[in-house]
């Protein structure tokens, strides 16, 4: 080494940028109402809630279920029920290949979650939407699970909630999508008979064939904030009758303030406010029995 390259400051070390250590995929998630960032444990453990500004973030069948059950006793209900391709349909892909990227991708047979068991030690059957299969369509096998779910909880005389996320029917079923509407209606009129509670939950989105059936028919309608819910969407509606909608149409709020929903509910409290009704509900129902 030279006496001039003595006298000269080390080199400082450049990184390769190829081993710079990257950050690991998903570890982040931004708030799309107040774009804050948030660490995506912190908001699995709220909820899927914006600790921020209380944003409801979409959440999966299974999650959802976790955090609204009980720990113990849970039993799933219609998981043998598998789809088929009655129609041979096929648009751009076959549908069974679209079956196999949504069992690959969620890890569900099909867009319907049931199980039993109990949420604050009140007993009951409860079925969640999963959206991300074929954005949450109801095909034969989300009818027969949920009315499956219904004839176990008329068995075990126990109320019935359902939670929707849901596009509506699948069209890649046809006429069988649409034959759920009734099937699904026809299994709450006994659940009804029998003297026992249907709560429905709306969360965002429900739609289409879903929410003009058994999304709209419960003892008690409640839905979480902000939830889109109709039956086609905003943009169709415009361009069909060529008015500017009002603001926030088809929301929850909306939707409550014209009467077409009983509460909303933030997912955090979803949990006792549900147990209190059922509670109160099947009180009235013995009550009325007597």
């Amino acid at each position: 080494m030279s006496w001039l390259e003595k006298l000269l400051p080390p080199k400082i070390q450049q990184t390769d940028p190829t081993e710079r250590r990257s950050v690991p995929e998903g570890l982040w998630v931004k708030c799309p109402a107040c774009e804050t960032v948030l660490y995506n444990t912190d908001l699995a453990q709220n909820v899927n809630v914006c600790p921020k500004c209380d944003h409801h973030h979409r959440i999966g069948a299974r999650a959802r279920l976790d955090a609204f059950l009980d720990a113990e006793g849970r039993y799933e209900i219609g998981q043998e029920v598998v789809p088929v391709d009655p129609l041979k349909f096929k648009d751009s892909r076959k549908y069974p290949e679209r079956l196999k990227d949504a069992l690959e991708s969620t890890g569900e047979t099909d867009a319907l979650i049931v199980l039993g068991g109990a949420v604050m030690s009140v007993p009951l059957v409860a079925a969640c939407f999963e959206f991300d299969f074929m954005g949450g369509s109801m095909g034969s096998v989300v009818g027969e699970r949920f009315v499956r779910g219904v004839e176990t909880a008329i068995e075990q005389k126990v109320p019935f909630v359902c939670f929707t996320a849901t596009g509506g029917a699948r069209m890649q079923e046809g006429l069988f999508s649409l034959l759920q509407m009734a099937k699904t209606n026809a299994a709450l009129t006994r659940l009804a008979k029998a003297k026992l509670p249907y709560i429905s939950v709306l969360t965002d989105p429900t739609m289409g064939g879903v929410s003009a059936s058994f999304a709209f028919v419960g003892d008690v309608v409640l839905a979480e904030p902000k939830a889109l819910v109709g039956f086609a969407g905003p943009r169709v509606i415009e361009n069909t009758v060529r008015e500017k909608l009002p603001e926030g149409f088809q929301r929850a709020e909306f939707l409550l303030k014209k009467g077409a929903i009983d509460q909303i509910v933030d997912r955090r409290q979803l949990r006792p406010r549900i147990a209190q009704m059922l509670a109160m509900l099947q009180r009235q129902s013995a009550d009325a029995v007597a």
